[in-house]
């Protein structure tokens, strides 16, 4: 029958809607983010989560998730920017505590009572549902006891009216229920129809005044395409859906074209409530990548190498930068909402989880470089009233270097010690100075003479003259007589007086081993000056150096003996270790002559 054939459509056409509304709830944390109250404190969350925990509302789902959803966002940036405010004010992270918060305790107990209220309407709800259910089934009974012949029909017009009224007011039934049980109650209100010929006016009268109550449903649901929120348009349509199966036939010769009329304007509606819901996934994934992107680069700067603690202090601006970035950020789809969440939550936790362990460690070491720094405080003040200027100068300076080589300590800490160390030794050096100004006055006037040879020998080096290198060596072995300068002119008339004597030594063709003997010579007195034990130190150096090339020279020789010269190959080969040899063994007497340097300085002392 026609009627059967629009009516089932109309069936499955809300069953689609249903689906819709179903799948579309997964969307409704982001819908009602955009549409609901916007709350700006956590307690203003709380107040409505007591209000709808302690009323006789039922619970939304759609609303409890948003609430929740909002309390956690504003509970989290709190939490962030008491850490960072902590950090912000030179708060050891070590020592930092959350604060238990009374709100989220709040916060906690009132959801757990809407849970328990929302257990309990399901459970009426599904009650309720298989109730109305067994009344439906009854009603369809009735119904088929009315349709055995059409004078039964005629009889039961009143009963059977009032079962459709029963019908109306009974709701919701079991979704898997739902449709089988329309359609059996379509087709026997339908044959019921069939036999009302001997009450054909009462029959024409319910025709007309259904295509009334239809035309108006038509007019409604054509009306909606106007309002603006797509939302409340569609759950409005549900309405008139409902509405529009309720209500019973017309004549036959109209059923297309109400049906057909009904169908246009509920197509519109639910275009615009499906492309509301492609946008708003669209918008969540373009979400998810930004979000996922932030985490790579959390990941990224997590996985980064801590050098020191500017690194740290460094990566721990980035990483809150792109904390701030993350709550400009819309929500993802919920499905991966709370997963991507607790990506990023769980990459900027093990970064600040390492740091924070990172200052526990340095907090121990700083201890125990302090106490370092701390001993040699104690070993400089015990030195610092001693009259013994050499020895004392050189622990001294020890000392110094020692401090060198320890670690960072906190800088306020850092400068204070060093303060205490720097003026035990600043004691000493002061009085050193004061006693030996004589010494400073030799060595100006050491400075002087070291200048003048240094003039006479730019002026052999012009002059050329014969005997030049007698002359040039005369002058190497005054400069070398003459005692300490100034420590600030060291390095400076060292560098001149070498200029000059390796051209004069250049131009005379003197040997390089030579050459090498007369610098080291030079520099004995500087070495000497490291140190009582310096010069000492060094012949040992030499001493080992003089051995391993006895020894290398001993190898070569050793080798050259099974040697085959019968080929051209093998001559080169001998001619290049005997180069070799006699190259070690010039070696083994410049090591000589300083090892007899060393030891005339020392016979001097």
């Amino acid at each position: 029958m026609m009627m059967d054939s629009q009516e089932n459509a109309l069936v499955e056409e809300q069953n689609v809607n249903e689906a819709a509304v179903v799948e579309n709830t997964e969307s409704a944390e982001v819908t009602e983010n955009v549409e609901r109250k916007q709350y700006d404190t956590k307690k203003e969350v709380l107040d409505r989560v007591r209000e709808i925990a302690h009323s006789d509302e039922a619970p939304q789902k759609d609303e409890v998730d948003y609430l929740k959803t909002v309390f956690y966002k504003l509970h989290i940036a709190e939490r962030e920017a008491a850490l960072k405010e902590y950090l912000d004010g030179g708060g050891d992270p070590e020592q930092y505590q959350i604060t238990p918060d009374s709100e989220e305790e709040a916060f906690k107990a009132e959801m757990g009572i809407i849970k328990e209220k929302r257990q309990k309407l399901f459970r009426e709800q599904e009650q309720e549902k298989q109730d109305n259910l067994e009344k439906k089934l009854a009603i369809i009974e009735k119904i088929k006891t009315m349709i055995t012949s059409p004078e039964e029909a005629n009889k039961s017009y009143k009963d059977f009216k009032a079962l459709q009224d029963e019908w109306k007011e009974i709701k919701n039934v079991p979704a898997e229920k739902a449709n089988e049980l329309w359609r059996n109650y379509q087709l026997y209100v339908e044959q019921f129809y069939d036999l009302l010929k001997l009450n054909s006016e009462a029959r024409e009268y319910d025709f007309k005044k259904n295509l009334e109550i239809k035309t108006k449903l038509c007019e409604a649901a054509e009306k909606l395409a106007e309002e603006a929120d797509v939302i409340s348009a569609f759950h409005q349509l549900q309405k008139l859906h409902q509405e529009y199966r309720e209500t019973g036939p017309v004549a036959r010769e109209l059923r297309e074209e109400i049906w057909n009329r009904f169908k246009a304007a509920s197509t519109v509606i639910n275009k615009r409530h499906q492309q509301h819901f492609e946008d708003l996934r669209a918008k969540e994934e373009d979400n998810l990548a930004k979000k996922t992107a932030l985490c790579e680069k959390v990941e990224a700067i997590a996985a980064e190498e801590n050098k020191g603690s500017g690194d740290w202090e460094r990566h721990t601006k980035e990483i809150i930068e792109l904390q701030a970035e993350w709550k400009t950020i819309g929500f993802a789809p919920q499905k991966m909402n709370v997963k991507i969440f607790e990506r990023f939550r769980a990459a900027c936790d093990d970064f600040f989880g390492r740091k924070a362990e990172h200052f526990r460690g340095l907090k121990d070491t700083f201890k125990e470089n302090a106490d370092k720094k701390r001993a040699l405080i104690e070993k400089a003040k015990a030195l610092q009233d001693s009259t013994d200027w050499k020895s004392t100068s050189d622990k001294l300076i020890n000392l110094q270097k020692e401090w060198k080589t320890i670690g960072m300590v906190p800088k306020k800490l850092g400068d204070q010690l060093w303060e205490e160390f720097l003026a035990a030794c600043n004691k000493f050096f002061e009085a050193r100075n004061a006693a030996g100004a004589n010494t400073r006055s030799d060595e100006r006037e050491n400075l002087e003479k070291k200048r003048s040879i240094i003039e006479q020998l730019k002026a052999a080096a012009e002059e050329k003259a014969e005997g030049l290198q007698e002359k040039v060596q005369q002058l190497v072995e005054q400069y070398q007589a003459v005692g300490h300068v100034p420590f600030k002119e060291k390095d400076k008339l060292y560098e001149e007086y070498h200029t000059v004597l390796d051209k004069l030594y250049k131009e005379l063709n003197i040997s390089v081993a030579k050459r090498r003997l007369s610098k080291f010579k030079d520099t004995i007195k500087q070495v000497a000056e490291r140190g009582e034990n310096a010069l000492d130190n060094e012949r040992a150096r030499l001493m080992r150096q003089y051995e391993q090339l006895k020894n290398e020279v001993q190898t070569y020789e050793n080798n050259l003996g099974f040697l085959n010269a019968s080929s051209k190959k093998g001559n080169s080969l001998i001619d290049e270790m005997n180069r070799k040899v006699q190259k070690l063994k010039d070696e083994v007497q410049l090591v000589r002559e300083k090892i007899k340097a060393i030891d005339a300085e020392n016979r001097e002392k």
